[in-house]
């Protein structure tokens, strides 16, 4: 008896390995093509202005253009398409070749099949070229240090920018979230001037946290906003 109940003990943990073993080997062959885990991003390097960084520079545009609410967002889905990690983007880019990736494809179509789907506005010709050289560096999960720097708080250099990647897809007129329009000057202004800007994008009591459902913006670029409302919102 006792030698029939070992024997079952040993079976049992072999097919506990073997199982166990089987799942690694899965797991492996699910790895994105560059390597990336898509977890956490790998430890942070300095900037540099060559190179096009997935944190900083990919995942803001595509939150605020591709993962509002009824669109590509944990909830809704569209289409199957869900688009708010790393991981789950990169099976709709093919690292090294954007002419030959899904995401890329979509976001540079002309017609009523583009990305965002009108009335939306479509990504700005530099945005479009960032995600293009992001994906063609390798579309690695990256981030960095140093991008930003508080000496440049005019709207061209600063503010806009920020508005255009992190802002914009959820505040323009086809899609007034909150009701605020921050896709032009005039209504950036407006809104520097009520306190909503500043007081949603530093995320201060009795203000609607901003950038919704996403990251609070890094210290610098509030700085920046911070002392181009203090310098007199203008469109510098």
């Amino acid at each position: 008896m006792k030698l029939k109940t070992n024997y079952a003990i040993a079976l049992g943990l072999t097919a506990i390995l073997f199982i166990f073993y089987a799942c690694r080997h899965e797991l492996l062959n699910d790895l994105p093509a560059n390597g990336n885990t898509g977890g956490n991003p790998p430890p942070t390097s300095t900037c540099s202005p060559d190179t096009a960084y997935f944190a900083n520079d990919i995942m803001p545009i595509i939150s605020s253009n591709c993962t509002m609410s009824g669109c590509h967002d944990n909830i809704t889905h569209a289409d199957g398409v869900n688009l708010t990690t790393y991981n789950n983007i990169i099976r709709y880019v093919r690292p090294g070749n954007a002419a030959e990736s899904k995401l890329y494809k979509v976001i540079i179509k002309t017609n009523n099949d583009r990305m965002p789907p009108p009335p939306m506005p479509p990504l700005t010709a530099a945005q479009k070229a960032l995600i293009q050289k992001w994906i063609n560096q390798g579309a690695k999960n990256n981030n960095c240090i140093g991008q930003c720097d508080t000496a440049i708080f005019t709207y061209s250099g600063a503010v806009k920018p920020i508005m255009d990647n992190k802002c914009v897809g959820c505040h323009n007129p086809s899609n007034l979230g909150g009701n605020i329009d921050l896709s032009t000057y005039s209504a950036v202004r407006t809104s520097a001037l009520n306190g909503k800007l500043y007081g949603s994008v530093a995320q201060q009591p009795g203000y609607s946290p901003m950038p919704k459902n996403g990251v609070k913006l890094p210290d610098c670029e509030i700085r920046q906003i911070q002392k181009w409302i203090a310098a007199g919102s203008l469109n510098n």
